[in-house]
């Protein structure tokens, strides 16, 4: 296995740019997700790891050895990574067993039969796919498939494990069980593994560290309740979790990485980005933004702030309303009884997260 960097990586497409001068350290035995809108760039840079787009600036680098560097002429095939890819559409070959499947790769490079068979085996029995050896594709599950395009892809002992949206064609059900097996693969092999979705749950359930991208470019790297708790921005704020982001211009610090804000009559209690906090400059005609998620919010008659109950929706355990406030504000909530539409409600606020709106030009 080995650490990745990508440093200042830039592809353009025509008059489109698709990566954005992004840099990126992943550290061996590392599961990243590159999360975000299609469109954003995140297939793009998986091809550019894997060699199959060569980029136009930049240095890619696996394990301290370049792979891609134009400046300097590098670029190195992608057979001659070493890295190992599962594809969104598992491409299986129909005509061949799950076993030569797995194996092929293996011919392909002229192993004896001895030591293929030992790897096969091997690669089966990771994803516990054993019993399954000698069927053809056609009759396995969808779940199955995708395991057995993962096992094609250890039988190679690839440096690391890149997987392109490969739960997409999946159902409910099947996402969830193959969400698993790639974490009970990760505890048993340590493979570093880069993993691209649009999905945030797939990619909270999942990874480390999470890469949320936008237009070409790295908005946030961090872990997933770190995103989820502290958005650096609008984007990953909106894009990341349930919840709403309100404009807010009056805010006063308190020690700790805490301050209080104004909502309408209430007074609100909230964390605050350390920059902002340390920075007056920064508070004083800046555009401001209050993260609010939903389970900081619940229906209070006391509340001193008060809204109307513009939608209900039944969730299991629990309802999920969407309040209007004065204006166009709109808050989710979490309750515990249905609440009609139209009722008046108060709310009461126990948490925020108070960021610099304005750094999302900047990205």
């Amino acid at each position: 296995m080995a650490d990745i960097n990508l440093s200042r990586i830039t592809k353009s497409f025509g008059d489109y740019r698709a990566v954005n001068q992004v840099s990126l350290d992943i550290a061996d035995g590392e599961f990243v997700a590159l999360l975000g809108p299609s469109g954003c760039g995140k297939t793009t840079l998986l091809r550019l790891l894997a060699g199959f787009e060569e980029p136009d600036g930049g240095v890619i680098s696996l394990g301290g050895q370049a792979v891609a560097d134009p400046a300097n002429r590098v670029m190195v095939n992608p057979e001659a990574r070493n890295l190992g890819i599962v594809f969104q559409s598992y491409a299986l070959w129909p005509h061949m067993s799950v076993a030569r499947n797995v194996g092929y790769p293996l011919e392909v490079r002229g192993l004896g039969r001895a030591e293929r068979d030992a790897r096969i085996a091997k690669a089966l029995a990771t994803v516990a796919l054993e019993p399954y050896a000698d069927r053809n594709p056609t009759e396995l599950s969808g779940g199955q498939r995708q395991r057995v395009a993962l096992a094609r892809c250890l039988v190679m002992e690839p440096r690391a494990v890149l997987l392109d949206e490969p739960l997409a064609n999946l159902d409910v059900h099947l996402r969830e069980t193959m969400q698993q097996a790639f974490l009970d693969f990760h505890r048993r092999t340590g493979a570093t593994m880069i993993y691209v979705t649009h999905d945030q749950a797939e990619a909270m359930a999942m990874a480390d560290r999470i890469a949320v991208m936008d237009r070409g470019r790295i908005r946030q790297m961090a872990a997933p309740e770190t995103l989820y708790r502290e958005p650096a921005d609008h984007m990953v704020a909106g894009f990341v979790g349930a919840g709403a982001v309100l404009p807010i211009d009056d805010v006063a610090i308190h020690d700790a990485g805490r301050c209080s804000v104004r909502l309408g009559d209430a007074a609100i209690q909230a964390r605050i980005c350390q920059k902002v906090a340390s920075n007056s400059d920064m508070r004083n005609g800046r555009d401001l933004g209050l993260c609010l998620r939903p389970e900081d919010i619940w229906v209070d008659d006391a509340g001193t702030l008060r809204g109307s109950v513009e939608d209900c929706v039944y969730l299991g355990g629990r309802f999920r309303l969407m309040v209007r406030l004065d204006g166009d504000q709109i808050l989710p909530v979490y309750a515990t009884k249905r609440a009609r539409i139209g009722e008046a409600v108060g709310l009461v606020i126990s948490d925020g997260w108070v960021f610099d709106r304005t750094e999302d030009e900047a990205a």
